[in-house]
């Protein structure tokens, strides 16, 4: 586990897209309720991991203990939404804590009220998980350019405008693994579909050596895991 991970909140208001907000007032806090939740609907009883293995570190089966409920509410519609929240790990990884939502229930504005089929295929699951990684593993702690520059580690400052140029040599750039999420994170923001590749081409290497770029960036923290089957 990437140190001081555990402590960083699962959910703030800033991870939700425009139209989304966290009541200032919610009936649900995550801590003390949501073992309560699981109980009542019977979450944790779903979970059958494979004889002697350990379910924390069961790609299939995640230890349900970690899970936390968060009300969110659409602005126009006042319909609520709880989201489950819970770490993910890889049975043949390091346990780095990618955030994934694990369980929705939905709350029309008034009880009773039928939920608008519109609103079942919009919510912005995607988009709400990007932004909880992309804080949890913040390339320094806040990954925004201020004025069109960040101060790196070793303290020079990156413009804006330099982080899709070629990468250089590891050995010799300051801050390179840094910069090596700058750049992937700014191609995945951009619709690229295969960031790695388009990495490998802009600092023309082979992907081999931009996939090893991207793998060791998240072995330090720097970017969330890699899901299976996705691309870069």
């Amino acid at each position: 586990m990437i140190e001081g991970l555990e402590s960083v909140p699962l959910l703030v208001a800033a991870d939700l897209p425009a139209g989304w907000q966290m009541p200032d007032a919610s009936p649900i806090d995550p801590e003390r309720d949501s073992p309560a939740i699981d109980a009542a609907l019977r979450y944790e009883q779903w979970v059958d991991p494979a004889p002697g293995l350990d379910r924390r570190l069961n790609s299939s089966h995640n230890n349900t203990d970690s899970g936390r409920w968060f009300l969110i509410q659409h602005t126009e519609s006042s319909t609520r939404v709880l989201l489950r929240l819970q770490r993910q790990y890889l049975l043949d990884e390091e346990p780095k804590g990618e955030v994934r939502i694990t369980g929705i229930v939905y709350l029309p504005e008034w009880a009773g009220d039928p939920v608008a089929s519109p609103m079942l295929r919009n919510l912005p699951t995607s988009r709400i998980e990007a932004a909880i990684n992309r804080r949890q593993f913040a390339v320094t702690g806040a990954s925004r350019f201020e004025g069109g520059t960040m101060t790196m580690p070793s303290g020079r400052v990156l413009r804006s405008a330099d982080v899709m140029k070629p990468l250089g040599n590891p050995k010799r750039t300051p801050d390179f693994y840094e910069v090596v999420a700058l750049q992937h994170t700014r191609l995945v923001d951009d619709g690229e579909p295969n960031p790695t590749a388009r990495m490998a081409e802009l600092s023309r290497v082979p992907l081999s050596t931009a996939q090893g770029w991207v793998a060791r960036a998240r072995r330090k923290g720097l970017l969330p895991p890699g899901r299976r089957g996705r691309a870069g």
